[in-house]
């Protein structure tokens, strides 16, 4: 067995020093060599290219050969297709661990007779799609995907590779179950094995799963492979604009092997070596690749022409990858100051939607997978999706939403329980980066240890509450408490749990404003405070709160206007992500002037400005300090009482023609007050993306 982590320092090292070359199609050279039946050991096993490593290793080998000698650093083994899932289309499949290990033997051996000193050769075991797209075919479920992953990366291990090439890939899950497979094979062996992810895009832009190269990295950047690629599909001519955006966002290697062009009507080829080889070269010169070579209808003579080319030029330089926090369905959003607030649908949750609830009772997926789409459709850039209940098996129940879900949305999930073994149930079913909602240290690090080792391995973002082992008050609410928990959990996660601080989303917390508890008065501005406080100390990771929460109580009409008054505030202290039903968020700047009023005096405890001289607490309110902390308990009570009875009592009277006509008064007033970035979106006529708030028929 290979020494891995020498072989992946030194693998960086050279791939910092020079651009590699890989070699080129091993099918194509094959399909030269005019095989016969007998060739494959019979006509049962005919075109098995993988079963010639025990019947034809001669042939095999020569292919090795012929590549290293036109100037690979690197060639891949034969075993394409030597997972047991597809050998077992020739009956192979018990015999999968063998052939993947005869398989690198020969390559080895074809390595070890061109390397030297001053020019070490490499052998790449190859890990093909499989024959099943997990999201596209069906066909094979996560698990059996892993298990099949792990018996190729065992074999092709034993058999002397240097590193394992998952190419060709369709499917992140695919992925997915491949690296997870690596994963527990270097456990085992108790050192990192080197890997090379490399997609096909197809002419349409996307994985044939629908993920953008840019939507691939997002999912798999936790992985840190050796570098990102790709391979197949088409000529370098079409790869052109996916290659340019993998190398501007990842902070690892870059691979391209194309293959040679797009296929005629007759199946052939036609970039010629001279061709293929200037194509390449932009790639080079514009110094987005590291490592390069050739796929389908390449032969070692394109391999000869690349590995003239690249003599002498600079590899890619890795950049710097910076702190993003990039969330991925299908498609990818990021949390940054130009979209906060990311809306997060809230309705997929059994716990705060009867429908939701009613229709997953009835397993009526279709119907329940539909409110997610509609969420969508109103705003939402991200969907909550909680099936954790009393009343059925939440893990029975995740297979056949999530497999309706996958289909409907293309945006990221999040996953919303406190099992963990449904959390890692429903990350199965994610293509891209997933938010994991949430863990907290009121068990002390219970949570952390059994959640975050999970999300490492899904690579999802993990929302924190900000709860601790307090007797008294666990559920912090003062900004200091708040800032406190989340510092003492961010020490935690970055170091002894590893966690990237942009993976990291921080809820502070909402409470209530609105129900007369006087434990919970002055709720609503410790949290815009905390957030705050959050955001400076911490300005790596993000914050989300479940908006709703503080209007409760109130009349719906109330509630709205409360909650997008609330949301505007947060986000101005520095919110990234909110938790809302997009299909009922006020838009703040068609608010009434006067409802914005009653609003935020409740939310901020505000001492009235006028109050009747028939009020028998007159005195009291009046005298109030305006900062709620510096209030007595009786001020607190009387000031929380007087605005809830004011905006109760509009809400029961204020009419829909009386909201819509003071739209055009104030709408501009209220939109000059919101973020700079916030205001020219808005100016420039986008609707969904206003402050992420959907705009209302009429307006």
């Amino acid at each position: 067995m290979r020494n891995f982590k020498e072989i992946g320092k030194e693998l960086r090292e050279l791939m910092g020093q020079r651009v590699l070359v890989l070699d080129g199609a091993m099918g194509t050279m094959l399909q030269q060599c005019d095989l016969t039946a007998a060739d494959f050991g019979g006509a049962a096993l005919e075109g098995c290219n993988e079963v010639l490593v025990r019947t034809r290793p001669d042939v095999v080998l020569g292919v090795h050969r012929k590549y290293f000698a036109a100037g690979s650093d690197i060639v891949e083994t034969n075993s394409f297709g030597g997972t047991p899932l597809v050998l077992a289309e020739y009956g192979l499949e018990a015999e999968a661990q063998e052939l993947n290990r005869k398989s690198a033997e020969l390559a080895r051996t074809a390595a070890n007779e061109f390397s030297t000193a001053a020019r070490p050769r490499f052998v790449a075991g190859s890990m093909g799609p499989t024959t099943k797209a997990i999201t596209v075919t069906g066909g094979v479920t996560f698990e059996g995907l892993r298990e099949n992953y792990y018996v190729q990366a065992k074999g092709l291990v034993e058999g002397g590779a240097d590193l394992l090439m998952v190419e060709t890939c369709q499917d992140t899950r695919n992925i997915k179950a491949a690296l997870l497979a690596i994963e527990r094979l270097s456990k085992e062996i108790g050192m990192d094995v080197p890997v090379i992810v490399s997609v096909t895009i197809e002419p349409m832009g996307s994985m044939l799963a629908g993920q953008t190269v840019e939507a691939m990295w997002a999912s798999l950047r936790h992985a840190k492979p050796l570098a990102f690629g790709m391979n197949c599909a088409t000529g370098p001519e079409f790869m052109t604009d996916h290659i340019r955006t993998l190398s501007g966002a990842t902070g690892e290697f870059v691979s391209c092997y194309p293959n040679a062009g797009l296929p005629d009507e007759e199946g052939k080829y036609l970039e010629t070596p001279s061709s293929l080889a200037a194509q390449l070269e932009k790639f080079v010169d514009h110094g987005w690749l590291n490592l390069v070579g050739g796929c389908c209808g390449t032969t070692e003579k394109h391999i000869a022409a690349i590995a003239q080319m690249v003599q002498g030029k600079k590899p890619r330089a890795l950049p710097r990858e910076a702190h993003r926090a990039i969330y991925s369905g299908i498609e990818t959003v990021e949390a940054d100051d130009s979209t906060r607030p990311l809306l997060v649908g809230e309705r997929t949750n059994v716990i705060g939607s009867r429908l939701f609830k009613n229709l997953v009772a009835d397993e009526k997926w279709e119907e329940a997978s539909e409110i997610a789409r509609r969420q969508v459709k109103g705003g939402a850039h991200i969907v909550d999706v909680c099936l954790q209940s009393t009343d059925r098996d939440e893990r029975k129940d995740i297979p056949p939403f999530y497999e309706k879900l996958i289909r409907k949305v293309k945006a990221p999930v999040m996953v919303d329980t406190t099992d963990p073994a449904a959390v890692e149930q429903a990350l199965t079913y994610c293509q891209g980066k997933a938010i994991i909602n949430s863990i907290n240290l009121e068990d002390g690090e219970e949570k952390f240890e059994k959640v975050v080792p999970i999300a490492h391995d899904y690579g999802a973002a993990v929302v924190v509450g900000c709860i601790d082992e307090d007797p008294q008050q666990a559920q912090a609410f003062t900004r200091e408490r708040k800032q406190a928990i989340a510092q003492r959990s961010y020490e935690l996660l970055t170091t002894k749990y590893r966690m990237a601080a942009e993976d990291i989303i921080f809820d502070p917390l909402v409470f209530p404003c609105a129900t007369g508890d006087e434990n919970y008065i002055g709720g609503a501005v410790e949290t815009v405070e905390g957030i705050r406080a959050i955001k400076k100390a911490l300005p790596d990771v993000r914050t989300i709160l479940g908006i709703s929460n503080v209007s409760f109580g109130l009349p719906a009409g109330a509630r709205e206007v409360v909650n997008s008054v609330f949301l505007y505030y947060c986000t101005k202290a520095g919110l990234d992500l909110a938790i809302v039903n997009t299909e009922k968020l006020e838009r703040f700047a068609s608010i009434p002037e006067h409802e914005r009023e009653l609003a935020e005096n409740l939310l901020f405890q505000h001492p009235p400005k006028k109050v009747d001289s028939g009020n028998p607490r007159a005195e009291l309110l009046k005298s109030a300090p305006t900062d709620w902390r510096e209030q007595n308990k009786e001020q607190k009570a009387a000031i929380n009482q007087f605005h809830i009875a004011a905006i109760a009592e509009h809400f029961r009277t204020a009419t829909k023609k009386e909201k819509k006509r003071a739209v055009g008064a104030v709408g501009k007033q209220a939109d000059d007050n919101r973020p700079e970035h916030v205001r020219s979106v808005y100016y420039n006529g986008e609707t969904r993306r206003d402050f992420g708030f959907k705009q209302k028929d009429g307006e």
